[in-house]
């Protein structure tokens, strides 16, 4: 059997419009090659989602090395913009175009591709396990969460575990992942009673309560940051109040904010101080202030030791580059792999991921499956 071509796999998967939820067949075309390789492969599917747990070698043996990844993409906008065809992986000086090349099929193709050619040609004493979920991009409720309830209910586990998410902001190697910022959002609705412009005293206006409201929090400072952390930040993200006529005095009005949080906090505490400048604010203007809050995901570090070094060392032996290890971008499903085991992550050049005309360098897909097949070596010898 010759070696998996990584760019091959990564335009087959391209070719799938798996926009979450669909899956377009995508887990199938991997599916078929890990079988094909000696993988056991089962399906987590939950919610509509489909989910593919593969493993090779035995779920008893004492050392196991995990890959995470997703297959689903974010829809592709306006498909006039696009220069190439979204879902046509065409390959243009060296260039490979299309929804999902950079997040994160190509991380997916390497990754298994990696795995398959190297059970097959160093048999490891260990398993290998491949967790690929079609339910990333959106709530990610029946994706990754489903994956490891499924490990949890089979017996299977992870030692520790590499997401295979483009992790690298402008040079191919220079970052890991070894943790992530939480994820809060807060939807405020401020109530008043509408009016006359020209009689305000007849009115409770909501906006002068919502402007405070919204100064308080964004002109607060969170915390300076921690050991791996940068600061924590709240940025309003909208403020909507659907007034059209400029001699009404609106009844109501809303906004949402959005935090990333170190580990200085948690979902907890901040909903507590929320509900404090909420309940300050409604005081002082009378008005009624209702406040819905969703935790995406808490904080978490996986402190730098063994599981970073032995990536960082694969990394910088096949780019030379030496990575740094950073918490800094959105969340990602390492934030439910993190409660299963040790997790880190590390990919591609991420600048064009949800981009139109979303594109990764085909040198970069080869690259990064013979990073992924050295840290196997490594880790199993």
């Amino acid at each position: 059997m010759s070696p998996v071509d990584p760019v091959a796999l990564t335009a087959r998967l391209v070719r799938c419009a798996s926009v979450t939820p669909a899956n377009a067949g995508a887990l199938e075309i991997l599916e078929d090659l890990l079988s094909e390789a000696g993988f056991d492969c089962a399906w987590a599917d939950r919610g509509g989602i489909r989910n593919l747990f593969a493993r090779w070698g035995s779920k008893g043996n004492t050392r196991s090395f995990g890959f995470n990844g997703h297959t689903d993409v974010v829809p592709i906008g306006n498909e006039a913009d696009w220069s190439m065809p979204p879902f046509g992986a065409e390959i243009k000086d060296g260039i490979m175009y299309g929804r999902g090349t950079t997040d994160m099929k190509s991380g997916v193709a390497a990754f298994a591709a990696a795995a398959v050619d190297f059970v097959r040609d160093t048999p490891p004493d260990g398993s290998v396990v491949i967790a690929i979920t079609g339910d990333e991009e959106g709530d990610a409720i029946d994706g990754t969460t489903a994956l490891l309830e499924h490990m949890q209910n089979n017996g299977e586990r992870m030692d520790v575990c590499l997401v295979g998410e483009p992790t690298c902001p402008d040079v191919m190697g220079q970052m890991i992942k070894i943790g992530r910022r939480g994820s809060m959002t807060a939807w405020i609705a401020v109530t008043g009673t509408q009016g006359h412009s020209a009689y305000p005293h007849r009115a409770n206006n909501p906006l002068p309560a919502m402007v405070r409201l919204m100064d308080r929090l964004a002109s607060h400072e969170l915390d300076a940051g921690t050991e791996h952390f940068d600061p924590s930040t709240l940025a309003v993200v909208t403020v909507d109040t659907g007034n059209p006529a400029t001699n009404v005095i609106p009844a109501s009005c809303s906004a949402a904010v959005n935090i990333r949080f170190n580990d200085t906090h948690s979902g907890e505490s901040l909903t507590k101080w929320l509900e404090e400048e909420v309940a300050r604010v409604r005081a002082e203007f009378g008005v009624e202030i209702e406040m819905r809050i969703k935790v995406s995901g808490e904080s978490f570090i996986t402190p730098p030791g063994a599981l970073s070094t032995l990536v960082a060392n694969a990394v910088t032996a096949e780019t030379g580059v030496t990575p740094e290890l950073s918490t800094t971008g959105g969340t990602s499903d390492a934030r439910f792999v993190k409660a299963h085991c040790p997790v880190v992550e590390f990919g591609l050049v991420g600048q064009s991921m949800h981009q139109v005309d979303e594109h990764v360098r085909v040198d970069h897909i080869h690259q990064l499956k013979a990073i992924y097949t050295r840290i196997l070596k490594d880790y199993f010898t």
